[in-house]
């Protein structure tokens, strides 16, 4: 039977992993998260950096929405604030750059 499913394409690493990136975007998460989530699950690097390409994701868009949802529509005002924003959008997965774009462009 599993033999059959891969044959077709119903059973294929490369659905998997799209559909992967897709679910954990629509959930919030960033590329760096995903890559390692999928690395874990023993996936090929370059179908790991496939599935993340594949699936056209604007990832500014995505980290300042993932910001927004847990700490309201306001930038932060002070430092404090502002590194618990840092660290949470770090602990989801996005870069230096989505971060800073997410907090509005300020250093």
């Amino acid at each position: 039977v599993l033999e059959q499913l891969q044959g077709d394409g119903s059973l294929s690493e490369e659905r998997f992993a799209e559909a992967y990136v897709r679910q954990r975007c629509g959930r919030g998460y960033g590329p760096i998260r995903i890559r390692q989530e999928l690395r874990e699950r023993g996936l090929d690097a370059e179908l790991v950096s496939a599935a993340l390409a594949a699936v056209e994701t604007p990832w500014r868009t995505l980290a300042e929405t993932a910001r927004r949802k847990k700490f309201g529509e306001e930038p932060p005002e002070d430092f404090e604030a502002r590194a618990r924003q840092m660290r949470f959008l770090n602990y989801r997965g996005f870069d230096e750059n989505q971060i800073r774009a997410a907090l509005g462009g300020r250093d």
